[in-house]
């Protein structure tokens, strides 16, 4: 076994999650795999292995497909937490084939380039009218004025989820969200199934009403497939909402205000995307890039796989730290720099391979149509105080972003 990783990988230190990428740059001098005693993972650190590793099929979301979890030297959840389970493992992105496969080719239907680009007007249309009322108030918090509302309301449109409803959205994804942090604490894990029922319950009853009176909504479509018999349980359908409600905004979210807070702090950069707004597009990669929204993502080793000499056994967990290969010098030229006309930009926010973001291109409209809107109607948004990094080390974000904008 390698040596345990340095003491500045800390995900529960306040400073490390403030800033985390020096303590990468630690990471990534010190090899390519290391063992990380507190949370019993092998953290992978390099961008060649992370985006290797997530196109190797001997790794999975999951190991019950093959195992179960005595032959796999692991203990079955507690059984109080069973609800979020339920709903957490059904859905595609904690599947691998033919679970995964048949699911995303049904889901894949309502995110064709064609069909995402028909959202593009009703997108746009919304984040301009978001930035409009920040504009009229003289300022506000950026992440629950326009950060949060515009892709909730997008994904929600998408789904068919009333708007009279949609206010709920945010705080069950948040409260099931919270058990993808490493080692959540039991308060989290109640508040995540008591979100997971709630959540779930509500889906039950708005696919029930669905049935009855379809509409042009992707539930309908679901159920349509169902009718015509492509196999899709109702928990299956409910799981993949959840995931394509929590996963459809969560990163946007995050990327919309870390970018922000990045603009902030690099004046020159944001000087310069005010006086060219074609540099929007390389500007939403490079700010995904940057301050990475999804800092860590875990595999299964389904197969003993062998890293730079040291082999990670079947039963391990691998952590592949997004946030680090994004900061690899090995491929990002002065990484540590934010460059908004980035042209080689091979970041892995979205990740590879089967469980590439589904949504990637329906967020880049959202993140250059709130960007965009920003520059031309608030062309002197500054920022009013500085922002509180959530604690949270995965899942990366801020607790707010409060602006002004200055009376012309």
């Amino acid at each position: 076994m390698a040596p345990a990783s340095p003491l500045a990988f800390d995900p529960w230190d306040p400073d490390f999650v403030a800033d985390p990428y020096p303590a990468y740059a630690e990471l990534r001098a010190l090899g390519r795999v290391r063992y990380f005693e507190p949370t019993n993972q092998w953290l992978v650190a390099h961008h060649a292995d992370v985006s290797a590793l997530l196109r190797d099929r001997r790794l999975g979301r999951t190991y019950q497909h093959r195992f179960t979890h005595e032959d796999f030297g692991r203990s079955a959840p507690p059984p109080e937490h069973e609800p979020f389970h339920t709903l957490n493992d059904h859905g595609m992105l904690d599947l691998e084939p033919p679970d995964h496969t048949r699911i995303r080719r049904l889901v894949s239907k309502a995110f064709t380039p064609r069909t995402v680009e028909r959202l593009k007007p009703y997108v746009e249309g919304l984040a301009g009218e978001l930035v409009a009322r920040l504009v009229e108030a003289g300022g506000g918090d950026l992440l629950a004025d326009v950060a949060e509302p515009l892709p909730v309301a997008v994904i929600a449109e998408m789904l068919g989820v009333p708007e009279s409803d949609r206010a709920q959205l945010r705080p069950w994804s948040a409260d099931i969200c919270g058990m993808y942090e490493l080692s959540p604490s039991e308060t989290t894990a109640k508040k995540a199934v008591r979100a997971s029922v709630e959540f779930s319950e509500y889906l039950r009853g708005l696919i029930a009403h669905r049935r009855e009176k379809p509409g042009e909504d992707l539930i309908s479509g679901l159920i349509a497939a169902y009718d015509e018999g492509d196999r899709l349980t109702e928990q299956e359908m409910i799981s993949t909402c959840v995931l394509l409600l929590n996963a459809g905004h969560e990163a946007t979210v995050n990327a919309t205000v870390n970018g922000w807070w990045a603009l902030f702090r690099n004046p020159d950069q944001l000087a310069a995307l005010r006086a060219d707004h074609s540099l929007v597009p390389t500007a939403v990669e490079e700010l995904m890039r940057y301050d990475t929204p999804l800092q860590l993502f875990e595999r299964w080793v389904l197969d003993d796989i062998e890293i730079d000499g040291t082999t990670v056994p079947r039963g391990a967990e691998i952590a592949m730290l997004f946030g680090s290969a994004n900061h690899d010098p090995a491929v990002f030229d002065a990484p540590e720099k934010l460059d908004l006309t980035r042209q080689e930009n091979p970041h892995i926010s979205f990740s590879a391979g089967i469980h590439y973001c589904i949504g990637a291109p329906l967020a880049r409209i959202e993140l250059a149509a709130s960007m965009t809107a920003l520059l031309e109607k608030a062309p002197t948004l500054t920022l009013a105080t500085e922002p509180k990094r959530k604690p949270n080390f995965v899942i990366r974000g801020l607790e707010g972003l409060q602006v002004e904008v200055a009376v012309a």
